[in-house]
């Protein structure tokens, strides 16, 4: 009998370490890792008709509209590789609306969310870890002034690329994404609890200790 796909959101304000701990419990679980800012990337680099409009929000820090995100993460979901062994969701559900028609589309393959994590962390770590980012131009390598930086400054160890700041780390775009996930996610924080779905994790701890953490979440079978 083949294995039900299981499906987990990684819910938490943007730095919060949830693309890290995806790719950790893809390793673990065998999941795909569905990022909805990925998605937008792919949509960015492929100048579809989606990620055109799209964009506009990110570049000011606003939340993209819940029907352009809704239909970017439902058209990857509905993959093969997906809706054979379930995804990890990264970045979405971001409202309370998204939630609901995520609810509805795994239905619709008679599949369900099994659980929800949120990540807790203080604002100011956010902030260091976002600001502090740098990306480079040729293959999207990832270094941090404080934490990665690369041998030369604002160039990549790999490719010698130049490195460069996302327009959405620069400080004002931050506080700006972090007042409107606040603002947007909140709701859903309380509608996920309301529907027995909701866990909490401290990330504001070292990446392995967050991943154990997680590992024991799962294996206790406190994931549905």
């Amino acid at each position: 009998m083949a294995k039900e796909p299981l499906y987990i959101v990684l819910l938490g304000p943007p730095g919060s370490g949830k693309g890290t701990q995806a790719q950790c419990l893809q390793d673990m679980l065998g999941l795909i890792h569905v990022a909805s800012g990925d998605l937008f990337r792919q949509h960015f680099k492929n100048k579809t008709a989606l990620g055109k409009i799209a964009k506009t929000y990110v570049e000011r820090g606003e939340l993209v509209p819940d029907d352009i995100t809704i239909q970017m993460v439902v058209d990857r979901l509905i993959k093969p590789d997906c809706e054979r062994s379930g995804a990890i969701l990264d970045g979405f559900p971001r409202t309370v609306n998204q939630a609901k028609s995520l609810a509805t589309a795994l239905k619709t393959y008679n599949y369900k969310l099994n659980s929800v994590i949120l990540f807790n962390i203080a604002k100011k770590t956010i902030i260091k870890r976002l600001t502090g980012r740098r990306i480079c131009l040729i293959f999207d390598r990832v270094y941090h002034i404080h934490h990665n930086p690369p041998q030369q400054a604002n160039v990549c160890d790999v490719d010698q690329g130049q490195l460069y700041q996302r327009s959405d780390d620069k400080p004002d775009t931050v506080l700006n994404r972090l007042n409107v996930y606040q603002e947007n996610t909140q709701p859903l924080v309380d509608y996920y609890k309301k529907k027995n779905l909701l866990l909490s994790i401290n990330s504001d701890q070292p990446i392995k200790t967050v991943t154990n953490l997680l590992h024991e979440l799962i294996t206790e079978n406190k994931v549905k």
